[in-house]
């Protein structure tokens, strides 16, 4: 007979199990992407840790009736696809890795706040894997942080846009030319206004 776990358990499992997957598409879509920078490592090493995750994730759940498979692997497939297929396109090098971090932030988070409401529901297996994995995964989210910080000491190679295929030279020249009149914009204004 399957365990039981909190309503808000079933949600979040299902959404580590949608975030992950999206995190290994999205960090090794970028990883390739930023192939010859120190930033392609921590990615590679982050797909590695998140690809163990789920494969651990699995077994778990199951112990409470909990399956991530197949709409929740559809949901990180559609997730992937606009944030790494969609955003990264426009981005420059840096904002797309600062912009991945974020993705690692959000596991690290979410599994926090599991081990939270495992602990109060006196489960100490949940509390095990959820702590051990958030302490994994935050590690992993520093040297990721680091390296994008990194980028900062080459500021040119930093700005280049990170698709660097026809289509993504079109993206990131339709950003920075909206971000361009947007300044124009902002100047205007605060002229008008006398600052």
């Amino acid at each position: 007979m399957a365990r039981e776990l909190h309503p808000t358990e079933n949600r979040g499992y299902r959404e580590l199990y949608a975030y992950s997957r999206q995190l290994v598409r999205h960090w090794s879509s970028l990883a390739a992407r930023l192939e010859g920078f120190d930033a392609a490592e921590s990615l590679e090493k982050g797909v590695e840790a998140v690809r163990s995750l789920i494969d651990e994730l699995g077994p778990v759940t199951a112990r409470y009736g909990l399956h991530g498979y197949p709409a929740a692997q559809g949901v990180g497939t559609q997730l992937a696809w606009a944030r790494g297929g969609v955003r990264d396109r426009a981005l420059e090098r840096n904002q797309a890795l600062r912009l991945a971090v974020q993705d690692m932030q959000a596991l690290t988070t979410l599994l926090a706040y599991l081990a939270q409401v495992a602990d109060g529901r006196g489960d100490t297996e949940l509390v095990e894997f959820c702590g051990r994995w958030e302490r994994k995964l935050r590690r992993i989210e520093g040297a990721a942080r680091k390296a994008a910080v990194e980028l900062g000491s080459d500021p040119a190679a930093a700005i280049e846009p990170v698709d660097p295929s026809a289509i993504g030279r079109v993206a990131h020249g339709a950003a920075y030319a909206i971000g361009t009149a947007g300044e124009w914009f902002d100047r205007r204004t605060a002229a008008k206004r006398g600052g």
